[in-house]
């Protein structure tokens, strides 16, 4: 049965945007295409900390030179896919890395709800411990903000589709660091909290294969060079 597009289901029920369809072929059990994952280019909110969401920031000068050296990266894939954000900062980066880019808006930020545009450091000195959002959540803000599961479960519906794909070659995700490291929690098969155990740096590339049948990663947040301390945002 094919899902409408645009009428719903019946009984109240809307249909899902056409971004959001699931394939017409399951997830092969172990695909020769890679998963590349780029997170965004630095923008000034990044660099100095502050969690980014759903606020549109731009690249900073530097931001821009971290996706050129991304596409250079990346350059001998053969991508039969290449999914952004519809965030400036991930469809900035997509285009100055030389990808051909679809928007798919599940691939967007975290949604820090009254978090957003601070940092870390702010926020544990305001709650007197040492709060995260992967482990204590975040607040309703002017956006409503979402749980870890929330963005798990977007992350998934992005695997569902992207997973058949590699059948046809290799996948680029131009997204964001809290989120890229999301999906990759769910595609690893672990639970989504994993994520805070790695960090990834604005402009890196990682890749995520199959080997012998299970899903690895082969590459891990490279870029131009080796970072120095952990990520802050």
């Amino acid at each position: 049965m094919t899902r409408p597009a645009t009428s719903d289901y019946g009984c109240g029920v809307p249909a899902l945007p056409l971004y959001d369809q699931l394939p017409d072929r399951p997830a092969p059990d172990n695909p020769s295409g890679k998963l590349v994952l780029l997170r965004h280019g630095e923008t000034e909110w990044s660099k100095a900390g502050l969690h980014t969401g759903l606020t549109d920031v731009p690249l900073t000068a530097r931001g821009e030179d971290l996706a050129r050296g991304a596409g250079e990266l990346v350059a001998d894939y053969d991508f039969s896919l290449v999914l952004t954000s519809p965030l400036e900062r991930a469809r900035r980066t997509a285009e100055l890395a030389g990808l051909h880019a679809e928007v798919d808006p599940l691939l967007v930020e975290w949604d820090y709800g009254g978090y957003e545009g601070r940092t870390t450091k702010d926020i544990r000195e305001e709650l007197g411990y040492n709060w995260s959002a992967f482990t204590h959540g975040v607040i309703r803000g002017e956006t409503p903000g979402e749980t870890v599961e929330e963005v798990a479960a977007r992350a998934s519906r992005v695997l569902t589709r992207v997973l058949p794909a590699l059948v046809d070659g290799d996948v680029a995700l131009v997204a964001h660091g809290h989120f890229l490291r999301i999906l990759t929690a769910v595609y690893l098969r672990l639970a989504p909290r994993f994520g805070a155990q790695i960090t990834l740096n604005a402009g890196s590339v990682s890749v995520l294969s199959f080997y012998r049948e299970q899903p690895a990663i082969l590459s891990w947040n490279y870029g131009l060079e080796l970072p120095l301390a952990p990520s802050e945002s």
